[in-house]
Formats: structure tokens, sequence, C-alpha cells
């Protein structure tokens, strides 16, 4: 996937003539300039706000932080007055950090079972972002292992700095954007 996030639409444009066709995005207004395009997937990587579901749910193919009931609230609704549920990964706190998103390691497994009894195939899988520090091969492990052993598929997990760790660990999805295009256009 690669995450396109404060590039211009320009960028995404020639990633997609260049035969790129999934893109990451963090944030719904930014990722509402640059998308739909014809040919290209969109993953809504970042955080979602409740507020922001309806608008989500409107554009993005897949939701890949879902993390708490009250965003499955929304997402809910919103897919009820759109008719339309984009794919969705539970994304989990796999370092259980304090300043990330994702749903607790504690409570991870009930909040998958939960969530797939709710949207049922809609929930394809699992994404995680291990600690910035240390080695994140037994994180990336211990992901694909909750993901096996609920029998999901999908296991986004891995960035430019370790998707070839995160593959070996069994990743289905990595999330690209330095690798692809370049550093980041810092936003204040």
């Amino acid at each position: 996937m690669a995450v396109s996030k404060t590039h211009p639409k320009e960028a995404v444009l020639a990633a997609l003539a260049a035969g790129q066709t999934v893109f990451g995005e963090n944030r719904v207004q930014e990722a509402d300039e640059k998308f739909p395009l014809p040919g290209a997937k969109l993953h809504l990587i970042g955080g979602l706000q409740t507020n922001k579901a309806a608008h989500a749910v409107r554009i993005a193919d897949s939701i890949d932080s879902l993390d708490r009931v009250k965003l499955a609230d929304a997402i809910e609704h919103a897919a009820q007055a759109e008719g339309r549920l984009p794919e969705l990964l539970v994304q989990v706190n796999i370092g259980d950090e304090a300043q990330k998103s994702g749903v607790p390691l504690t409570e991870a497994d009930a909040f998958i079972r939960a969530m797939r009894a709710r949207f049922g195939e809609a929930v394809k899988g699992l994404m995680c972002i291990p600690p910035a520090e240390g080695d994140p091969l037994p994180y990336f492990k211990r992901m694909a292992a909750m993901a096996d052993a609920h029998g999901l598929a999908v296991r986004s997990m891995g960035m430019s700095a370790d998707f070839e760790v995160a593959i070996s660990a069994g990743a289905t999805h990595v999330r690209v954007g330095t690798a692809i295009f370049g550093h980041r256009n810092v936003q204040i």
C-alpha cells in the first residue's frame, strides 16, 4: 500500500500511472481531496474520529483502524445510511503503548469476536504498528498468530523501515510511504 499522506494528488496520479493501485491516507479530509480515482483503492489507515465515520464510509474501500465500540456504532450507522460498508481491519495496539491508537491487547480477542459478529465478512483482518524502538519481529509474529486464531486473512503490518521483517512474519499488506514518495511534507 502506497501511503500518500501529505503528498499532493499529482504524486498519487504518478504512482497510479506507474501501476500502483492501493493507497493509504491518514486523514479523511486529505483523502477526499485526492480520491476517488479510477483504478485506485483507498485505505484509511489513521485513527478515525467518530464524527468522520460517515465521510470515511462514503469514500474508503477499507477502514483499517477500527478500534472501539463507539467507532463501530458510527461506521454501522453510516453504512446503513450510505448503503455500503467498506472492508474493515481491527487495529490492535500490539505494543500496548499509551500514545498509540488500537484496541489494547487484553481486550483484542473479545473485540475482534464482537466486530466479526457485528460486521461479518467485512472484517478482513488486523492492523498494527509496533513500538518504534527495538525489534518489531516479536510484535509482528504476535499479530500474525492473533489473525490466525481468528481466521482472518489480512495482516496489515510493516512500514518503509521494517516491511521486510513484517513480510517474513506473514504480513499481507505493508504500508510504504517514504520509500515510494520520499519524505513527507510536514503540515503545520
